[in-house]
């Protein structure tokens, strides 16, 4: 196959994203080209926490235990199981990650403490 400027003073051989080798003499191998590529479309994917808005409220379950219940977070834009873990950290408390349904539930009436880690964070929060 051909390029386009082939054999002129405008030839740019293609590179490897990776190791930034012309293609002939990049050793990457296909599983780590793989990777950076998973890395970097989720990476795309992203939204910046400014741009989101967090529901919180607390619920009742059977026994008379209370849940802190976050919404509005979506799992494609965020890293959720690491948002619980700054939670948890910040509440001192346990939790769940349910990506099926888009929210973090924390064990415990923790509103309070939740809102202050999410705004410190940088999302914009209600309820």
């Amino acid at each position: 196959m051909s390029r386009l400027f082939a054999g002129t003073p405008f030839d740019i051989p293609p590179t490897c994203d990776l190791c930034e080798q012309p293609e002939e003499q990049c050793a990457c191998t296909p599983a780590e080209k793989e990777a950076a590529e998973t890395r970097r479309r989720i990476a795309s994917e992203r939204i910046a926490p400014e741009k989101q808005t967090a529901t919180l409220r607390t619920e009742k379950r059977k026994g008379g235990r209370t849940a802190t219940v976050i919404t509005g977070l979506t799992t494609a834009g965020n890293d959720l199981p690491a948002l619980l873990s700054q939670l948890q950290a910040a509440c001192g408390t346990g939790g769940t990650v349910k990506p099926k349904d888009d929210l973090i539930e924390l064990q415990g009436d923790h509103t309070a403490a939740a809102r202050d880690c999410l705004a410190k964070i940088g999302y914009r929060v209600s309820g």
